[in-house]
């Protein structure tokens, strides 16, 4: 699900992720956040450059070909900090999400896999003959 532009608003929680990878695409198409959070939105980098949130996160020089990106409210977490934050916020109700909360609710466990993660996608991407996103480049 890609969002428009206008769609935007202070009670979303956006999910950026390099839809290239096959990780990625899992989690952002499995993950779910409980309803009083708010709105969860995904948002393929590779496919929405344009995105004003995308826009904000290289205003914040946010690397997206080191990790992917989750904005709540005008926050922004990055790698470790937003795998933890996923399991803290994702609903129940849905396997990945279980899975999710039993291996990042501890941040230090987070900072610990996270580039394990991180080399895997970057392993998957390259077997698939994608290159970078580039998102601090793009203007």
């Amino acid at each position: 699900m890609n969002e428009q532009p206008s769609m935007n608003n202070s009670n979303d929680v956006w999910f950026v992720y390099d839809g290239a990878c096959p990780i990625c695409s899992l989690a952002a198409n499995r993950f779910a956040i409980v309803q009083t959070v708010g709105d969860l939105k995904i948002l393929d980098a590779r496919t929405n450059e344009n995105h004003p949130v995308l826009q904000e996160i290289k205003a914040k020089q946010l690397d997206l070909d080191t990790s992917m990106v989750i904005k709540m409210g005008q926050k922004f977490y990055q790698g470790p900090e937003a795998l933890h934050l996923m399991a803290m916020l994702g609903t129940n109700r849905r396997w990945f999400n279980r899975l999710t909360y039993l291996l990042f609710r501890h941040r230090t466990l987070s900072k610990f896999s996270y580039p394990i993660l991180r080399l895997l996608r970057n392993i998957l991407i390259r077997l698939r003959r994608q290159g970078k996103i580039r998102n601090l480049e793009i203007d």
